[in-house]
């Protein structure tokens, strides 16, 4: 574990890792929401000609919404909508999700946040949603670990991930610097997001995307399940 996190820090130029900061991605790490957002990402673009798989739902998991149907229409229809249609298409994509219910949490992410919380971590949440209802469940869901000041979403940023904007707005949040964090992360976009920004990077394979895909992204570590990450000991008991 220490030849890893050695790694990753002289690859950044830091000469220490002293974490006071844990970021999490939300979907698919906080929440079980990834299988219904591919469905709903999949009917609502029927309902405007465009087509996109599950798989596709997946691998673009982290972008802002408006910006992934903006990135379907330049290559489908030859060009973008612009900022507000696209909103509106998104918009569709929401009222189906949200009328299949409250998703899940995800198995195994209480613990860890209950642990990355005693051993005095601050918890942000990054995440490239834009879904008011769910990021104002999470401190309901989450009692006592969720900060609503603590929290980066799209309405927070210009450039969702994989652009580093995102974790750069969770450092400067937490008021920590890229040495002082860890990011936990399930999407490929996010680990590359978060790598860009200098951060340690915890991937969790929670998705049907090959674990590989993480490793590549540059993720220090990988799990499978949050279940997994909780029971391998946590990288910020140091």
């Amino acid at each position: 574990m220490n030849e890893k996190i050695n790694h990753c820090l002289a690859t950044n130029g830091f000469q220490q890792f002293t974490p006071k900061a844990v970021l999490f991605d939300m979907d698919g790490i906080l929440v079980d929401s990834m299988h219904r957002h591919a469905r709903c990402w999949k009917e609502a673009m029927q309902r405007f000609g465009l087509s996109i798989s599950e798989q596709e739902v997946f691998e673009r998991e982290g972008m802002r919404g408006v910006e992934i149907i903006q990135d379907l229409t330049r290559q489908q229809l030859g060009h973008a909508v612009g900022e507000q249609e696209a909103q509106s298409m998104y918009d569709e994509k929401t009222r189906l999700f949200l009328a299949e219910g409250k998703v899940p949490t995800m198995t195994g992410a209480s613990s860890v946040l209950q642990a990355a919380k005693a051993c005095g971590m601050k918890i942000v949440v990054v995440t490239g949603s834009g879904q008011r209802t769910l990021l104002a469940d999470l401190q309901h869901r989450f009692p006592g670990l969720i900060d609503p000041g603590l929290i980066v979403s799209s309405f927070d940023v210009s450039r969702g991930k994989p652009h580093p904007e995102p974790y750069l707005k969770g450092l400067q949040k937490a008021g920590v610097e890229p040495f002082e964090a860890i990011v936990v992360e399930n999407a490929p976009l996010g680990v590359r997001a978060a790598v860009a920004a200098k951060i340690m990077t915890v991937g969790v394979n929670t998705g049907p995307l090959p674990r590989q895909m993480l490793i590549d992204e540059g993720a220090t570590f990988v799990f499978d399940t949050m279940d997994e990450l909780a029971d391998h000991g946590l990288l910020w008991h140091r």
